[in-house]
Formats: structure tokens, sequence, C-alpha cells
């Protein structure tokens, strides 16, 4: 199971706390989101634009930084990663992203700085160390094109801190995530990438950039020419089981099964607990906040065979892979009698 940008649905996203509360609750890795710095140090923010992740927009030393850049070929109005060095970057604290679903998390408002990729792996490493298991890594590179065009490149100092932590090896607990081919053809062709690569992709669109669209990409010849430089997908948990028109959860579509006949992962994104994310069916009550079916719905994905999900409540997800095997050994039980 992926800790999607840690335990968030406990703690403000991408912060150590939030990383180490999930490998406590059971995650199997820990997922940083990569941007850079303007000195090109990669940190965890899911964007470069950091208003809603930290408290950067209270800060009047920082009020002339908020600038509109063109984020892959869209306007966007804030403050930015690489407009600041990693020491100021410090001085700054992380904020719950979703303040109105998840209250509970703004307990934290302003206790955690942002992390470094280095932090991360070290920490990784400290948890494996204490938890007597192999605690993984799985970093996605953040608008690799938008970052390179500005000299600020994700993929090099990616590979350097991967092969310093020893977790650039096929068998190493780690892969590399991107919703760009590109990025990842680069990484494994350019960069000598060894640890395995998973391609994100979403229900519509494309990879910026790119003349083919994700749903190019997932038809069956293009998940053949996928699994010569990826080792999975993660799609959109929809492209795997899509929901009916009255919202409700529906059958899978089929890309489980022409993804494993490539050879090819399947890793859906993104499970949480929440009404407000679950399908209409699975929802308790009318509060978008409240938890519904969250352990329902992930061994519905579990049983159509993917080989992991991303989860923002790790504990949740390690209930459901334990409900979903029971369900195969009394379907196996079964069968034998």
């Amino acid at each position: 199971m992926i800790a999607h940008r840690g335990a968030c649905g406990y703690r403000p996203e991408h912060t150590l706390a939030g990383y180490a509360l999930a490998a406590r609750l059971g995650a199997d890795y820990l997922e940083p989101d990569l941007v850079a710095t303007g000195d090109g140090v990669l940190v965890a923010r899911h964007e470069p634009e950091i208003s809603g992740t930290t408290d950067v927009a209270r800060r009047p030393q920082f009020a002339d930084r908020r600038r509109t850049v063109v984020l892959d070929g869209v306007p966007v109005t804030g403050w930015f990663t690489h407009d600041f060095t990693l020491a100021e970057l410090r001085t700054l604290r992380a904020v719950e992203r979703l303040p109105r679903l998840r209250q509970h998390n703004t307990l934290y408002d302003g206790r955690f700085t942002v992390p470094t990729f280095v932090e991360v792996l070290d920490l990784r490493a400290r948890l494996s160390r204490e938890l007597r298991r192999p605690v993984g890594v799985y970093p996605e590179t953040k608008h690799p094109t938008y970052f390179r065009s500005l000299g600020l490149p994700l993929e090099e100092p990616l590979v350097a801190a991967l092969r310093r932590a020893g977790l650039n090896r096929p068998a190493a607990p780690a892969y590399v995530q991107s919703f760009e081919a590109a990025n990842l053809r680069r990484l494994r062709r350019e960069l000598g990438l060894r640890t395995p690569t998973v391609f994100l992709t979403s229900a519509a669109g494309g990879p910026y950039g790119d003349s083919r669209s994700y749903a190019d990409y997932l038809t069956p010849a293009g998940l053949v020419d996928l699994s010569g430089y990826v080792d999975g997908i993660g799609p959109a948990k929809d492209q795997v089981i899509a929901r009916r028109p009255d919202g409700t959860l529906g059958a899978p579509t089929g890309l489980v099964a022409a993804a494993h006949q490539a050879g090819l992962m399947v890793h859906p994104y993104t499970f949480r607990a929440e009404n407000e994310f679950l399908p209409a069916d699975l929802r308790c009550g009318a509060d978008p906040r409240d938890f519904g079916r969250a352990v329902a719905e992930q061994v519905a994905f579990l049983r159509a065979g993917v080989d992991g999900l991303f989860t923002d409540q790790p504990d949740i997800a390690v209930l459901a892979r334990t409900a979903a095997g029971a369900h195969h050994r009394a379907d196996g039980a079964d069968a034998g009698n």
C-alpha cells in the first residue's frame, strides 16, 4: 500500500510526521511529490505553488514573491518553490490543504517544515530499522518539463539521491512515477535509472507537450509500447472501475487485465475515506467529511486485480488488503470442496 503524500488523511501532507505515521500504520511505500527550490534542491510538495500547503501567504517578508507563471500551459498565481532558496523555504510551515474536509488536521498547522527528498530517504531508512521491515519510497517528479525549462531539472538529482541511498536497483524498495512519459524515458535511457518506474494517467488529456493522449497510451498497443521503458501504470481509479451515471461504483473496465497482459503492474490513485470522495453507494450519511465504506471500495479494486493502491489513510488500506485476502482464501476453499 502506498501512502499518498504520507498519511495525509491524518496529518498535513508531505511532512516527515505524516510519512512516519504512514509507515507505522502499515504503509509499504511513502510517496513524496518532488519539486525544486531556486537553488536546485528537491523538496516534497504536491505542486510548485505552495500557498495551499504552507503559511507563505501570511509571511509579509515574502509578499513580493507572489506572481503568475505559466505552468504546463496554464496561468497559475501564487508563490512558487523555485522562487525560494532552501533556507528561505525552511522558514515556512506546512498547513492542511483541505481544512474544510479535514478540520482535525488543522491542529498541526504551523508545526512542520517542508522536507527535502534526502530527509525523506533518511527517514525511510530509519523507519525500516525501527519497524524491522522494508519501508519503501515512491517519488513522483512533478512538472519535470517545466522545471527543466527553468534550468532546475528534477531527474538528475533524483537519480543521484536514489543512488546514494542504495535504491537505484531493480530489487530496491522504490518506484519512480511521473505523468510525463518522456520524463520516464529519459530517466531510464539517458540517466540509467534502474529503479522500477510507473506511468501515471488520468481520464482526460495527455502528458504536457506530448502528441499522444493518456487514452492512446492505455490501448493494447500503447501498453505494449510502455512496457519497453516502464514497469507499471498508475491510472486514476475511475479508469479501473468506472462509476455509473448515478455515481455508484460500476464494473471493472478491463484495464487491469490489459496491463497485466503487457507485463505492467497497476497502482491506481487516490483512495480516500471521506464521503466526498467515495462512490454514492458507499457513502455513510450526508456529511462530506464523514468516513464512508472506504474498505469496501478498496476491496472491490483489490478483487479486480490491482497490484497496489495510493491511499490517504494507510490503515484503512491495510484493513482492505486483509479483507480481500480473506475473500480470496474463502473462494479457494470453496473451489476445492
